[in-house]
């Protein structure tokens, strides 16, 4: 396997573009600012109220503290994309977000339904974090400085263009890899992978770092983190340069309105196909952990619809059952 250590936040690759990455399939046309007022201003009266605060389901994390032993495999979903993975005795995180709200302020913007599942201070020592892209409900400043203070020998992952924003914010060891990059130590391997998205942080910033989800190999286990992605036609590429997987986590919220929300965010039926293409025939079928819902509003579909059109899908399709791991806030799952 190669490894970039990520000095060089460009890239010569077909999803660069005057100084900015891009999606390059010809389906991923992203909306304007437009048809952002359009969608908030003129269409969002319609939507169903949001649940009470807190009301949703949720469980007591099975965590092993500090670390597991070799062979055990769990997940335990915190909420939206952030999950705790301990595989064998490597503890990781994916999009950490413990903050209120997934905002640049913790007075305005969207603020939790739910509390994650996981307390900052019950988690075990982490040693490897897998960054999507930046924002804010997946890269959090707050968090990232809990954790870089908490944790500081951990290892951190993040697509192009990221690495100086989590450096500022105190992490020691970050790299920053382009699509299809690998990274190898003596713990794991990681891979880069496509996703379909864009990133911002601001008004200015549109398109200005990567966006990705990555593949992870440790202690005899290989999972897939899609990120935050829509439907793109790279998930066949990823499992066979990668697969067979052991455990895929896929988005399945923040889908509507469809015609705004496709070109970003997967709906149910789009994570369905996605699981259909990164499981070719023949090989074993992985368990699917299904995330980004019921943790933020942040679009108009109502919050609990995602797991049951999720599992609808799923049944029809004729997948296994007990491979559909679908989780409430804070639940551990071995797999």
């Amino acid at each position: 396997m190669s490894s970039n250590p990520a000095t060089s936040s460009r890239s010569n690759a077909p999803h660069t573009a005057d100084g900015h990455f891009r999606n390059p399939w010809p389906a991923a046309q992203l909306h304007g600012f437009k048809d952002f007022l359009r969608w908030r201003i003129r269409e969002r009266a319609r939507i169903a109220p949001s649940p009470a605060p807190g009301s949703l389901p949720s469980k007591h994390a099975a965590i092993i503290a500090p670390r597991a032993a070799r062979g055990y495999r769990s997940i335990t979903w915190v909420g939206h994309s952030t999950a705790l993975l301990q595989l064998g005795p490597l503890n990781v995180l994916t999009d950490p977000v413990w903050s209120e709200r997934a905002s640049p302020v913790q007075w305005a913007g969207p603020k939790r339904l739910m509390p994650p599942g996981v307390e900052f201070d019950a988690l075990p020592d982490i040693d490897l974090v897998l960054i999507s892209h930046n924002h804010y409900d997946h890269l959090d400043a707050r968090t990232v400085k809990r954790l870089a203070k908490r944790f500081p020998n951990a290892a951190w992952l993040c697509p192009l263009g990221v690495a100086a924003l989590l450096r500022s914010w105190g992490v020691r060891d970050v790299t920053q890899l382009d699509w299809w990059q690998q990274t190898e130590t003596e713990r794991f391997a990681a891979t880069c992978t496509p996703a379909q998205h864009f990133s911002a942080r601001g008004l200015r910033d549109r398109n200005e770092t990567l966006w990705c989800g990555w593949t992870l190999r440790t202690d005899g286990t290989r999972l897939f983190f899609a990120g935050d992605t829509a439907l793109h036609p790279e998930f066949g590429a990823i499992a066979q340069a990668d697969g067979p997987f052991d455990l895929v986590i896929l988005p399945i919220g923040a889908y509507e309105p469809r015609w705004f929300m496709g070109a970003v965010h997967m709906n149910p039926e789009d994570a369905i196909a996605a699981y259909g293409a990164l499981t070719p025939p023949g090989e074993r079928a992985p368990a699917c952990l299904p995330v980004h819902w019921g943790t933020f509003r942040l679009t108009d579909e109502p919050v609990e619809e995602p797991p049951v059109r999720f599992a609808r899908l799923w049944r029809q399709a004729g997948y296994l059952e007990n491979c559909n791991l679908t989780l409430v806030h804070g639940e551990t799952r071995r797999f």
